[in-house]
């Protein structure tokens, strides 16, 4: 009976030590998504405007993305990200997360992790009285699955976000900011989360608040000494902002590397959409113009970094194609849970584990903003790949040869790879519900 009572007794302690170690295996993923910053803005990506020393290191130590793609407006990728599916699937209104919707806080938090988010939510509504549904929208991010939050934009068009800003944190609007930063106030919420989960498996999502408009001073600005000039508008501003966001990754990145997590945590920097239109980047291909809501590559071609000194033992570039749905499916298999039903994403599980990748072939996107008075120039669907690009309306791009789309192939001057190829990614459009977009004015 003893003999019995200790067997059980230590294959229980064996099952409880295999469950526990299973969970401290389970790495951490810190995932930063800058707000309007094209590809071309990293001066490892061939910015000669812009120096961004700590990013351009993470992807040499890392994988630096060269094919990474996202929604050409914020709320549109906000939207895919969180839930890897594609727009035409459940994005509703700019600035709103349908409240139906599960994203990669729920699954995460599922699965045993502390979950936070902190930055820009927009995903409230902006059309909504904030009154009379304050304390549902309130626990909103916790409904999306995160435990903890200090967030900017809670609802509609919420205060300053740089200089003085409006925040509000775990229900609560943080007072006493009048010199303070937002983008530093966010992110030493994030470092604190860290630091006090660094002993659990945690999830921090951090949609910034840089380097979004108005182009303003940052504290590293000389102007930022006069407080009459910290909300100063100037396009020169945008150096400043780029160069503050590099700045602050590296305090993120340097917090968990003196806590010894650099090896059991997923770091991954990206953006959601393209540069502003108003900006042009001097780059070593010459002058580049922003496409922020716009459908070419200037709108939606965004920069990405992934770091993980364990799994990832030498740095390189990865030329092959990723999209924003894929996250989520890929934070399912880091986590060591099923992907859910209905996601569009592909897992990128073995690449960022240091593993072969079946590479990804095409990639579609569906955007309609939705954006009352907005000044979307593009709206459609595309699916492409890093050479090629069909639109809904039939136009087809070599978009290697004409990132601007200025000159769609002529059907007649198609060769029978180009047709062979337009008529697969045809058989793709054709795969989504008919959609009637909007009409809009061009800017």
């Amino acid at each position: 009976m003893k003999y019995l009572v200790f067997t059980s007794f230590f294959l229980f302690s064996i099952i409880a030590f295999s469950v526990l170690g299973t969970e401290k295996q389970k790495p951490n993923i810190v995932l930063l998504m800058a707000d309007d910053m094209g590809y071309e803005c990293l001066s490892s990506n061939g910015s000669l405007s812009h120096n961004t020393p700590f990013l351009d290191e993470l992807g040499e130590k890392g994988i630096k993305f060269n094919y990474a793609i996202s929604q050409p407006l914020c709320t549109p990728s906000r939207v895919k990200i969180m839930t890897g599916k594609y727009n035409y699937r459940n994005y509703k209104a700019f600035g709103y997360l349908d409240k139906n919707e599960k994203t990669f806080g729920n699954l995460l938090k599922e699965a045993g992790y502390e979950t936070c988010v902190v930055g820009k939510w927009q995903l409230n509504g902006v059309n909504t009285k904030f009154e009379s549904l304050k304390e549902e929208l309130l626990k909103r991010p916790q409904h999306f699955g995160f435990n903890e939050y200090c967030l900017w934009n809670f609802i509609g068009e919420s205060g300053n976000r740089f200089a003085d800003p409006k925040l509000i944190q775990n229900g609560k609007e943080l007072k006493g900011l009048e010199d303070k930063y937002g983008p530093d106030i966010v992110s030493d919420y994030a470092i604190n989360f860290i630091e006090k989960n660094k002993d659990k498996p945690f999830f921090l999502y951090y949609p910034m608040i840089l380097v979004h408009s108005p182009f303003i001073p940052t504290p590293d600005s000389k102007e930022w000494q006069n407080k009459n000039l910290r909300l100063k508008k100037d396009d020169r501003f945008f150096k400043d902002m780029v160069e503050y966001t590099d700045k602050i990754v590296q305090k993120l990145a340097t917090k968990i590397d003196e806590l010894g997590l650099s090896d059991n945590t997923i770091f991954i920097f990206t953006a959601d959409n393209g540069t502003h239109y108003s900006l042009t980047t001097q780059t070593i291909n010459g002058p580049f113009k922003g496409g922020k809501g716009t459908m070419p590559d200037a709108g939606s071609h965004v920069p990405m970094v992934v770091y993980n000194p364990a799994k990832i033992k030498k740095g390189f570039d990865y030329n092959e194609l990723f999209e924003f749905s894929d996250f989520l499916p890929t934070f399912a298999d880091l986590a060591g849970i099923k992907t859910p039903i209905g996601i569009d994403g592909k897992s990128f599980y073995p690449l960022f584990s240091g593993e072969k990748q079946e590479k990804r072939e095409t990639v579609f996107v569906h955007y309609d903003p939705l954006k009352k008075g907005g000044n979307e120039r593009w709206y459609g669907r595309f699916v492409r790949n890093k050479e090629y690009k069909l639109y809904n309306d039939g136009r087809f791009y070599n978009v290697s040869k004409d990132s601007r789309e200025q000159n769609p192939i002529a059907k007649e001057k198609l060769t029978q790879l180009e047709e062979n190829l337009m008529d697969k990614f045809q058989e793709e459009l054709n795969t989504a519900p008919t959609h009637n977009f909007k009409q809009r004015d061009e800017y």
